[in-house]
């Protein structure tokens, strides 16, 4: 078990990440606590460790990605997500952002993950390849596929 301090440690450290993620994925703040709070109590009881802080990062990307992926799939939880607890989040946003985080939201899992992966967090693909377990040339081809479907929702150019 994982000490205080090592806990606050990266609480600190990723805990904007590890929200980030889950809105991502759950799209309202209630679910996301309760993913936020399983993925850091996987953590308190992972016995391992990580060689880096590379790896340590890439640790909670990966749980926070399956958490939520394990949440989605309970019966309770099955397709729909509430309009109003969407609007909720996105009314603390400009309209363009809004926007924006409409047309991720839309996209298929697999391209809302390498999209936040690397704008957000900023990996490179190599990275989100070995994150997700897909080959490299994936990466690149859903990237360039979301890319497509959101110059095509929002217009202008991607980069």
């Amino acid at each position: 078990m994982k000490s205080t301090e090592d806990v606050n440690r990266v609480i600190d450290a990723y805990a904007d990440m590890v929200r980030r993620i889950c809105f991502v994925h759950l799209k309202n703040r209630h679910d996301t606590e309760d993913v936020f709070q399983n993925v850091y109590m996987k953590y308190l009881l992972y016995e391992g460790s990580f060689e880096s802080n590379e790896h340590e990062k890439a640790w909670f990307v990966r749980v926070t990605i399956n958490a939520c992926t394990d949440w989605l799939r309970a019966l309770s939880r099955r397709k729909w997500v509430p309009l109003d607890a969407l609007a909720e989040e996105g009314a603390s946003m400009d309209d363009s952002s809004r926007e924006v985080l409409e047309a991720v939201l839309k996209l298929p899992e697999k391209y809302r993950d390498v999209i936040y992966l690397f704008y957000y967090e900023e990996y490179p693909a190599v990275e989100i390849a070995k994150i997700l377990g897909k080959k490299e040339n994936t990466i690149y081809t859903w990237l360039s596929r979301a890319k497509e479907l959101l110059r095509q929702k929002l217009g202008g150019e991607w980069s």
